[in-house]
């Protein structure tokens, strides 16, 4: 039977499986609710602090990068143009100048032919699943509450989600285990494991490296990749950075995913992946990930927008490469903006049987359990009745727990914002704790 119906009209049933996905869903109705209530203290956007955004900034970034096109790599003008006005090259234009980046923050070192340059850190996300993905028994772990755009980037490519617990350290190795032997006990492979080491979306945790050397050993016995995102990592609180797992790999063992979203320019729409694994290519012998990946890439993007690869680049060019050196106000703003969410919280919840909160010492999230359900329903007259707005972490996590939970962000707002808007929550919880009397 054909899908069209009399008016033109489509079903849903008959779309993709993965549009009645609530994931999918998830950044849309925190985008619609925040635009409802305008006047609303917001704690649900996980972006980075506007404040210090200058519309004059792009176009002196531009030519930084032309200058470097110039004077470092002995371009032309004509040449110059061509490199900000045509497609460009599939993998991207700024490989090296990443490459020096992830040296100089990270202690990674990386060919820039094993980086690719994509369309924000989502389109690195799919490419790598895209290619993971084999058949129907492939299966993608990850460390649960999980970022929606991993759940969501999986759904579209069709490959299963496995949810491994993260207990109170950042993630549950007996649970890891036996997510790892049920997978295939049912006949499927668990291809991949996808972790946030660094201050995690939603939870906030951090992976100790004893953790992190314990998750590299499992990935080289189990069989599986490590998939390591890190938007958040240069953010630290009042202790040292860790290193970060790929830093600390040397049998490629670990995919990482980079982007300049959070420490750059969100605007701009700028991530990568590090993709150094070997793959026996037929046609071309040893190839690298990084080269399918960008076959990949050019059937769903074609290249990534080289006039926002300038907009980047001449941001790293204006601090020898190093995004710590050019974060440290947001680093600063962030760790300032935490420490009074944790104040605020403790003053004002402290005599709240049944309210909790972890302390995170950096990055932009933290939890806040409530002894009642905090979905879509408790957001709407919480944003209506109270002027706050938070994330449920129902849209995170489907286990029972997730359910009285609420994802806190700090990036987007002053201590002042912060201290109103966490009273303004008390106010709130005790209006639920009053109906359920």
């Amino acid at each position: 039977m054909s899908p069209y119906v009399r008016d033109g009209g489509l079903s849903l049933e008959d779309l993709h499986v993965s549009l009645s996905d609530p994931s999918l869903a998830s950044m849309t109705f925190l985008n619609e609710v925040s635009q409802r209530y305008p006047k609303a203290i917001s704690f649900a956007a996980g972006r980075p602090y506007e404040g210090y955004f200058a519309v004059e900034d792009v176009h002196r970034y531009i030519e930084r990068y032309c200058r470097y096109l110039k004077q470092e790599l002995g371009h032309s003008d004509a040449e110059v143009r061509r490199a900000l006005f045509q497609y460009g090259r599939t993998k991207g234009i700024i490989h090296e100048l990443i490459a020096r980046n992830l040296r100089l923050d990270e202690d990674i070192t990386a060919d820039p032919e094993s980086i690719v340059v994509t369309v924000g850190c989502q389109e690195a996300m799919v490419v790598v699943l895209r290619a993971l993905r084999t058949d129907e028994r492939d299966v993608l772990m990850a460390v649960s509450p999980s970022y929606v755009g991993i759940t969501g980037a999986a759904r579209l490519v069709d490959m299963r989600v496995a949810s491994v617990a993260s207990g109170d350290d950042g993630i549950d190795f007996d649970a890891l285990d036996a997510v790892v032997r049920e997978t295939r006990a049912n006949g499927l492979r668990p291809r991949a494991l996808y972790v946030v080491p660094d201050y995690s979306n939603p939870t906030g945790q951090t992976l100790s490296e004893a953790d992190r050397r314990r998750l590299l050993s499992r990935s080289r016995t189990e069989g599986f990749l490590i998939l390591e995102d890190n938007p958040y990592g240069l953010f630290r609180g009042v202790r040292e950075r860790q290193r970060t797992i790929k830093s600390m790999d040397r049998e490629r063992r670990v995919v990482y995913l980079g982007s300049f979203a959070k420490t750059g320019l969100p605007g701009a729409r700028v991530g990568y992946v590090v993709a150094d694994q070997t793959v026996e290519d037929g046609t071309r012998g040893v190839t690298l990930l990084a080269d399918q990946l960008a076959k990949i890439k050019s059937m769903l993007t074609v290249n990534t927008s080289p006039i926002a690869q300038a907009v980047v680049a001449g941001r790293l060019l204006e601090n020898d490469c190093s995004l710590v050196a050019a974060n440290t106000r947001e680093t600063a703003l962030y760790q300032d903006n935490m420490r009074c969410a944790h104040d605020s919280l403790t003053r004002h919840f402290e005599d709240v049987p049944g309210v909790s909160w972890n302390r995170p010492d950096g990055g932009l999230f933290l939890v806040v359990d409530l002894p009642f359900a905090a979905g879509d329903e408790e957001l709407e007259r919480c944003a209506e009745d109270h002027e706050v707005i938070w994330t449920p972490m129902a849209h995170f996590a489907a286990d029972e727990r997730s359910r009285r939970r609420i994802r806190l962000s700090v990036s987007q707002l002053n201590p002042a914002e912060i201290d109103l808007g966490v009273e303004r929550l008390r106010a709130f919880v005790d209006d639920c704790s009053r109906s359920a009397e």
